[in-house]
């Protein structure tokens, strides 16, 4: 079989995986959230934390649990770190430097999981399992919370209650990402996955020396990495490393667990709402631009370019050959297009357009289909600048889900667009302006720019994946890409929440003969076409200087 057909089949096959999932997995999580029982060992929760779960919360009250919450998981996760040299637990490791331990607690609690170190040399079991495994849920159900905030903000009238912050957070973890995450860790475990806390051991000699590893929970971690699209590897390869992806099914099922709750939440959506082909437009939406982004990955790895590529078959250099190039270039953009940053290949190492898709899935938004929530809210942002754009060419006051879009709404979906290139951009432009920054690149023109640009861009973003390269654990990249990371993720959620509110209050506008059908094939086209040119148009000129320079010259 060749490697192209081997990489079709397996882009098949998970497509098959995701159909089978969505419809009860998007079902199941409308029941969650739309139940009015709490559970007991919930309830043992919410009187632990002091919450009352069935109060209604308006979008100031909404918004203030999710940032006070962050707030706390922040400091944890910072004191965690500078203690780890006195706990139990640590392997012998020392306490983690307070710059970088900034990076790493504003990384986990942001969803994003960006790494400046080295996961097998630096975190002991405690931090790992107690700080950063613990992170991976609960940043995730946030992500999940805000997303179904939005989701009642359509659905709902004349009201300004989005629901209870401390519930949907609560239920989020422990009815979906808990159970689904058993499940998954039994699967890798029988993939060949570690999951043990044993302490560093030597497993032989490497060029003279003792080669050493450590053990850890590593399948429990995986797993939940993978769900929650988090992405922070237990080792610095990631899941490049046998020990936390060690087959091909492995691999195709990890990437089943990135993509299964982003598409599905479409299901959700749609069922609470009380329109499913709403929520089948955003499907098909999201489903158009992933596939193209994989079938041009695909194509730009597999194309032979000289005598070296032709011998490998494609671009294998900083691939496995346990995956080749199709299960590398399917994984690549599906930790792209989410907000997952795991990685199975180098992103250095991609052809220079492979280099320029996988920051241009980032640049999207991911939202095709995103990160756990945050893909989902941000595509109904992304549909809501289509319909206004849609309202201006006909002239028509622009609606979305019977809820008139005006002048408060319109405000708030473009700053919420806005303020992500923002921070890419500008930080961007600091470092290599700045003398000092430009010393951690390891390659110079065009790739050197594609290493900053790619840092700040899967830092603002809060995706966590690294093009590799650049020596990012400096106090400059460890304090401006933290700042990057919490800006770029909590800054959109005060738009998104105030947008909701706004949509609650609102009565429902009655359909009509000039209404624009926003679950129809033409809507989908419109809201593709809108994502692509408003990306287009902001991040070209900085594409034009790293990836496309690199890919037109090679």
């Amino acid at each position: 079989m060749s490697p192209v057909t081997a990489g079709v089949l397996q882009l098949l096959a998970l497509i098959a995986a995701l159909a089978l999932a969505y419809r009860p997995l998007g079902d199941y999580m409308a029941r969650v959230y739309s139940s009015e029982k709490h559970y007991k060992p919930e309830k043992w929760i919410y009187k632990v934390i002091g919450a009352n779960p069935s109060a209604e919360m308006r979008w100031p009250a909404y918004l203030r649990g999710v940032l006070a919450f962050s707030a706390v998981s922040v400091l944890f996760l910072y004191a965690l770190q500078r203690l780890q040299g006195s706990l139990p637990g640590s392997l012998g490791f020392v306490s983690i430097d307070p710059d970088q331990a900034f990076n790493t607690a504003a990384s986990f609690v942001a969803n994003t999981n960006w790494q400046s170190y080295y996961g097998e040399q630096a975190m002991g079991h405690v931090v790992q399992t107690g700080g950063l495994a613990v992170q991976n849920f609960v940043s995730a159900a946030v992500g999940m919370a805000v997303a179904v905030a939005l989701v009642r903000g359509f659905a709902r009238s004349r009201t300004g209650e989005l629901g209870n912050f401390w519930s949907d957070l609560v239920r989020g973890t422990v009815r979906i990402l808990l159970p689904i995450s058993v499940i998954g860790a039994l699967v890798l475990v029988g993939c060949g996955v570690i999951q043990n806390f044993a302490g560093i051991h030597e497993v032989g000699q490497f060029m003279g020396g003792a080669q050493q590893w450590n053990g850890g929970a590593v399948a429990s971690q995986e797993v939940i990495k993978e769900l929650g699209t988090n992405g922070g590897g237990y080792f610095n390869a990631n899941s490049a490393h046998p020990f936390e992806n060690p087959t091909p099914f492995s691999n195709l099922f990890e990437i089943f667990l990135i993509l299964v709750i982003p598409f599905a939440l479409t299901r959700t959506f749609g069922r609470m709402v009380g329109n499913l082909r709403q929520g089948y437009a955003i499907l098909a939406t999201m489903g158009i631009i992933w596939i193209a982004f994989t079938g041009l990955m695909m194509w730009t790895e597999f194309a032979h370019h000289g005598p070296a590529l032709d011998v490998a078959g494609g671009a294998m250099e900083g691939k496995e050959t346990r995956f080749g190039i199709g299960g590398s270039s399917i994984f690549a953009v599906a930790t792209t297009l989410t907000s997952t940053g795991a990685v199975n290949s180098f992103h250095s190492s991609y052809t220079g357009f492979g280099g320029g898709i996988t920051m241009l899935g980032m640049q999207l938004g991911e939202i095709a289909p995103g990160g756990v929530g945050s893909g989902l809210y941000g595509m109904l942002i992304m549909a809501i600048i289509a319909v206004f754009i849609a309202g201006l060419m006909v002239g028509r006051t622009p609606e979305y889900l019977g809820k008139k879009i005006g002048t408060r709404e319109i405000k708030l979906a473009a700053c919420y667009i806005l303020i992500t290139p923002a921070l890419v951009l500008c930080f961007t432009a600091a470092a290599m302006a700045l003398p000092t920054p430009g010393d951690s690149m390891t390659n110079s023109g065009a790739h050197g720019f594609s290493e900053i640009l790619y840092a700040y861009t899967s830092g603002a973003n809060n995706n966590g994946s690294a093009f590799a390269g650049l020596n990012a654990d400096t106090q400059w990249f460890n304090s401006t890409i933290g700042i990057a990371m919490l800006l770029g993720r909590f800054l959109p959620m005060v738009f998104v929440l105030a947008l909701a509110g706004s949509l609650a209050e609102q009565k429902p506008v009655p359909e009509t003969a000039g209404t624009l059908r926003t679950d129809k094939p033409l809507y989908a086209g419109l809201l593709v076409g809108t994502i692509v040119i408003i990306t287009g148009l902001t991040y070209f000129p900085a594409l034009a200087l790293g990836p496309l320079a690199e890919g037109l010259a090679s």
